[in-house]
């Protein structure tokens, strides 16, 4: 049974911003990695804003969602805070349906930080993430790997 969650910002403490900078964003990629290889979850898509991410993903059988988002927001925690960077209290979860259409999902991460203008739409956005499953199909309906302009308008 798959138990798929939807747009999913978890944010850090405002004004503090820069989980998209390199360092910061090379770890959130690797507890990424480590939370799938433990069966925590596996990502279907994600972006790592300046101050937020959105993700998708779909649960293991043994991790409850607050579980999770505990394991990877406190081994994060300490390269937060070298610099001066904390989580936001709380997130926003969405499960859903089995029958509820992806698509609109993966638009919404994909486009965000186009729609926050934090590059020309020419450029793909490192903090950007697909697993190779969805990015078979996901990626046929982009603009060679961006969006089409039409999508930002």
């Amino acid at each position: 049974h798959r138990r798929d969650h939807g747009e999913r910002p978890v944010h850090l403490q405002r004004p503090a911003s820069g989980l998209s900078e390199p360092v910061l964003l090379a770890a959130l990629n690797q507890q990424r990695l480590t939370l799938e290889a433990e069966g925590h979850w596996a990502v279907r898509t994600w972006v790592v804003m300046p101050d937020h991410l959105h993700a998708l993903f779909t649960l293991g059988a043994k991790t409850s969602l607050s579980e999770c988002l505990r394991l990877m927001k406190g081994r994060l925690s300490p390269a937060l805070r070298k610099r001066q960077l904390s989580w936001q209290e709380g997130y926003f979860d969405h499960r859903m349906r089995p029958d509820e259409d992806r698509l609109p999902v993966f638009l919404y991460i994909f486009l965000n930080p186009y729609r926050a203008d934090l590059l020309p739409q020419s450029e793909r956005w490192p903090g950007y993430y697909c697993s190779s499953e969805d990015w078979e199909w996901f990626a046929s309906l982009t603009n060679s790997n961006v969006p089409f302009p039409e999508w930002l308008q």
